[in-house]
């Protein structure tokens, strides 16, 4: 059965290898072509059947002409696909598929004498191919109801208040639009006015309702349940949270997993391999055996070959793993390859950042300490003013604390240091704002080092005013995560930070995690991940799970780069290999679980496969399997492969 009726956007052709790009079916009209298919099939069916009734007495008719005639007709009309697949095949040099093997192995039955057998093959083919295409179609299904999500219109305000139903893309950023209840947010915005409900479970697979008022964000998608709301647009719908799960889930399945170009590979290897073990079985045994003939051996070679044929692997393979992101996508969980899907199995070691990962990301200044006669006011003024560019969380805690206009006009000699703080000439004043790492680095005298919390120690002209501790919450579900990861096998859990060394020990203790490092630029995590991976006597793989632009490099290093999907930044969501749109670290031992059971599911269809196909092949050498029997052989382990590999669609 050709891979190519999977559709699922394979580089090559995976039953051959020869490199070529199969065709597919779209999404649109699969209804209809399933019902001209069926009807098809039904009536080459009784056909077939009629034929089989009245074949004893066409046998009757000199040299069966008026046989071969009803035999042949009905295997050109079921196999005909078959037999141009074959011979275009051939001419591109890409001889070795089950296309070819259907064909030699049929023409060779009716060389034998053998026509019924022939069109059984090719008709049964065809109706595994029909039954395919259905569970192919419910595959796609998992993954289609999650483009669903797509909104059809957005309700523009206009001057005046006039509401105009508009598509998507015509939505600047800026504008207003009204969003009705049960209608979906069209576009990533902030809420103006109102307040209301929003069901995110198609975005995050979270099926509690998340209140949504004046200021806070919404992702296009969401489905708006109780209220009124007004939506500032904030990004233009090709940059949208929706836009991006679109592209992910659609390329989802492009990069192909080692396993499955393995068996790509063990295809293009196996099939020449085949036809060469038939060949040799039709020839051998006439010419060295005493009262062996060519025709009883013929019809054992092409016993072997038609039972040869890879279809169950080479269809159930691609399929499962179209299931297994199927499943996770339903979860709100996007992995955006087959190979990260595999790459799950086998995870050692796991590095998380600290904050906006394990922790919430919310930060708010809860005390300030100062030092060398400054007041709180001059603290307070200081550390805006030198944060008053950036856009950083703690940035925006301090800005907010301080609570008054900010003259950011004032400020000249910006320079942000990624992982350390900042330094800014501020109406004349050099101000330093930063970690205890930046201070020592500056030779600034200071009398606090470790302070529990997130802390931003503040300096002027070299002289230390003091310092601000912002709090951050750890996430409810952090500490059960990494419970949850050390079930499943993950023994090595890490937490990486730039905080300081006293901070980052109790976030980590409280979070469950065995290892931390703290006081760490960009570069740092970089090196620490390099580190592991490069480390003798590794053999799993390692993860690094953030959420910030800092984090972009690392998560590109790493063998699994893991990012939140609901306050990730878009570097971070771009370059990472799974989103967790909920942001939730229970999404990864759920992803590794769904992982193993893709796997489990590869492997019984592999074992099945071929502990059925060597059963089949020496019955068929020692002639007792026929045509028939090797026919419903491959046709029933392939679809029994295929209802194997569908049970991935109900992962939970």
């Amino acid at each position: 059965m050709s891979m190519s009726n999977l559709d699922i956007e394979m580089s090559s052709c995976s039953s051959c290898g020869c490199g070529s790009s199969c065709g597919g079916k779209g999404y649109g009209g699969e209804k209809l072509s399933q019902r001209r298919a069926f009807a098809s099939l039904t009536a080459v069916s009784f056909a077939f059947a009629l034929a089989l009734v009245i074949q004893k007495q066409l046998k009757a008719t000199p040299y069966g002409l008026a046989e071969y005639l009803v035999f042949v007709s009905i295997y050109l009309v079921s196999g005909w696909d078959v037999l141009r697949k074959a011979a275009r095949n051939i001419a591109r040099g890409c001889v070795f598929d089950e296309n070819f093997l259907m064909t030699i192995s049929t023409l060779g039955a009716f060389a034998v004498r053998a026509p019924a057998e022939a069109v059984a093959v090719m008709l049964f083919y065809r109706i595994g191919n029909f039954l395919e295409d259905l569970a192919v179609d419910r595959s796609r299904r998992s993954v289609r109801a999650l483009l669903e999500v797509r909104p059809d219109y957005a309700n523009l305000v206009e001057e005046g208040g006039v509401i105009r139903r508009v598509a998507p893309e015509e939505v600047s950023e800026g504008d207003l639009v009204r969003v009705k209840p049960g209608e979906k947010i069209p576009l990533d915005g902030v809420v103006k006015s109102g307040a209301t409900q929003m069901d995110t479970s198609m975005l995050t697979g979270e099926p509690v309702p998340r209140d949504a008022g004046v200021g806070e964000e919404v992702m296009a998608g969401m489905i708006n349940l109780t209220g009124l709301i007004t939506v500032e647009v904030t990004k233009p719908f090709g940059e949208s949270s929706i836009a991006r799960i679109l592209d992910l889930v659609e390329n989802a399945t492009r990069k192909k997993a080692k396993t499955e170009l393995f068996f790509t590979t063990f295809a293009r290897y196996y099939t020449p391999s085949v036809v060469l073990i038939t060949l040799l079985t039709a020839i051998l045994p006439p010419l060295i055996g005493d009262g062996q003939t060519f025709s009883e051996w013929i019809y054992r070679a092409l016993v072997i070959l038609v039972v040869s044929c890879p279809c169950a692997l080479v269809v159930s393979i691609p399929l499962t793993y179209f299931g297994g992101i199927g499943a996770a996508s339903k979860n709100g969980i996007l992995i955006k390859g087959s190979d990260f899907l595999d790459a799950l199995n086998s995870v050692e070691t796991i590095f998380f950042d600290k904050t906006g990962t394990i922790t919430k990301g919310v930060f708010k200044v809860t005390e300030t300490v100062t030092k060398n006669g400054y007041s709180t006011d001059d603290l307070l003024e200081l550390a805006a003013l030198a944060e008053s560019h950036s856009n950083h969380p703690i940035a925006l805690s301090i800005l907010q604390a301080y609570g008054k206009p900010v003259d950011a006009g004032g400020v000249t000699a910006y320079k942000e240091t990624a992982g350390g703080g900042i330094i800014a000439e501020a109406h004349g004043k050099k101000v330093l704002a930063g970690n205890d790492k930046m201070l020592h680095l500056h030779n600034i005298d200071h009398d606090t080092c470790n302070v529990e919390g997130t802390v931003v120690h503040v300096a002027v002209d070299g002289r230390y005013v003091g310092y601000l501790i912002i709090s951050d919450e750890m996430k409810e579900d952090s500490a059960l995560a990494m419970v949850e990861l050390k079930a499943e096998g993950v023994g090595n859990l890490v937490m990486l930070t730039g905080d300081g060394d006293f901070s980052a020990r109790v976030m980590s203790e409280k979070a469950g995690v065995g290892h931390y490092h703290a006081n760490l630029l960009p570069e740092d995590k970089v090196e620490l991940v390099e580190r592991e991976m490069e480390r003798p006597g590794r053999r799993g793989k390692t993860v690094f799970v953030g959420d910030g632009i800092n984090d972009a490099p690392v998560i590109a290093r790493a063998d699994i780069g893991i990012s939140m999907g609901d306050l990730g930044s878009d570097a971070a969501i771009e370059t990472a290999d799974t989103v967790l749109m909920d942001g939730s670290l229970r999404k990864i031992p759920q992803a590794i679980r769904i992982a193993k059971r893709n796997r489990a599911v590869l492997i019984q269809n592999v074992v099945f496969a071929l502990g059925v196909k060597t059963v089949l092949i020496v019955l068929g050498f020692f002639g007792i399997a026929t045509m028939w029997e090797a026919v419903f052989g491959d046709v029933g382990v392939t679809l029994m492969a295929i209802l194997n590999a569908s049970r991935m669609l109900r992962s939970k």
